[in-house]
């Protein structure tokens, strides 16, 4: 692969805008499954009659307290970090970010069978020490035995070829912060690394789509610009057909009257990526601001989790940190953690050779990010 670096022509105001939408991207999505984590199992009548008739419209508690989050919103961090990690490795020559982002779900994996961090976790970066980290949250089946050993899935070679949900896509939205690579690069790195986990077409492409889409946002686009430049991408992959149609089916629900639970069950379908991803699509393009938004997508029978977290990604993308509901972010577990990852990941992408390239190195870089 080859890929742009940005990171000597940005100017401050740039910089400044670019690691606004870094944060709200993952603060976003972070929020987004905190509020649907709690009504992820549940029918939209169940949830009626625990919350009321408009559903849930606040942060209510999970796993013990307010705020939590999943497995969804600790792969969208390890995410972050193989990212990171790839580009610092880029400067040894053995570059391969599929599988620097093997390495990186691999780590991830290794919380979920360790009661905490200890002595093994020294060479693996800091992100793999925060112990807050190592706390189940229900992960997927799919992601468990997708990362249950070291051999990597491939589009060759899937993990789970028959799995179409949406939690690989619900890591795939730092894909799309790569705005110094070309667009179908993107894709190709989201497609390639939700095949480690969930290898049918619905599933990879929609985690395709879903960072080209965040991409476009990062780079200032609208947001039906940006599904619109997903749609030309997807096209030319095999086997589109049902992402495509999920992506016109959200586009096309926007022109048929007030937002409704009804019509963002209609969307999500049999719960698959695709219709979570059209949910969100139809929830971030339809919704008064971040909060309505993020309301309208959990509040259905669907996977409430995966539809929160794609649409709080889109919406942070879209409109920065700023936008989101500060008494939201003020109960959301680990924000001190994802506001330094992603501080750390815009200084990566805008800086990179200052921290780590041909004139010199940060020593205190290299032992957060190792190249090993």
């Amino acid at each position: 692969m080859v890929v742009a670096n940005a990171g000597a022509v940005w100017g401050r105001a740039e910089q400044q805008d670019f690691r606004s939408r870094v944060r709200g991207t993952l603060l976003g999505a972070a929020v987004g499954d905190a509020l649907g984590a709690p009504i992820d199992a549940l029918t939209l009548e169940e949830i009626r009659a625990e919350h009321g008739a408009e559903g849930l419209v606040d942060l209510v508690p999970a796993y013990g307290r307010r705020g939590a989050v999943t497995d969804l919103t600790q792969l969208t961090l390890f995410t972050v970090d193989g990212l990171i990690r790839a580009q610092v490795r880029r400067d040894t020559g053995a570059w391969h970010p599929p599988t620097d982002l093997h390495r990186a779900y691999l780590r991830w994996a290794a919380t979920q069978r360790d009661w905490g961090p200890d002595e093994r976790r020294k060479d693996d970066g800091w992100l793999a020490r925060e112990e807050w980290l190592y706390a189940r949250r229900d992960p997927s089946l799919a992601c468990l035995l997708g990362f249950g050993d070291a051999t990597m899935g491939t589009l060759d070679a899937p993990k789970n070829p028959g799995e179409p949900g949406p939690e690989a896509a619900a890591r795939s939205a730092p894909f799309g912060l790569l705005v110094g690579w070309e667009s179908q690069l993107v894709v190709q790195l989201a497609v390639e690394c939700a095949a480690q986990t969930h290898g049918h077409p619905r599933a990879y492409l929609t985690a395709g789509a879903y960072a080209a889409i965040v991409h476009a946002l990062a780079r200032g686009d609208s947001l039906d610009a940006a599904v619109q430049q997903a749609l030309v991408l997807l096209a030319a992959r095999p086997g589109h057909e049902q992402v495509t149609a999920a992506l016109q089916q959200a586009l096309g629900a926007v022109r048929q009257g007030m937002p409704s639970p009804t019509r963002v069950e209609e969307l999500a379908g049999d719960g698959t990526a695709d219709g979570a991803l059209a949910v969100a699509v139809y929830c971030a393009l339809v919704g008064e601001d971040m909060r309505h938004g993020l309301c309208l997508a959990v509040n259905h029978g669907g996977p409430s989790g995966a539809a929160g977290v794609l649409t709080g990604g889109l919406l942070g993308a879209l409109h920065g940190e700023t936008a989101l509901p500060s008494a939201w972010l003020a109960e959301l577990e680990g924000r001190p953690t994802m506001l330094v990852l992603a501080d750390d990941f815009a200084m990566e992408m805008t800086q990179g050779p200052a921290l780590h390239g041909p004139g010199g190195a940060s020593p205190g870089w290299l032992t957060r990010y190792p190249r090993a």
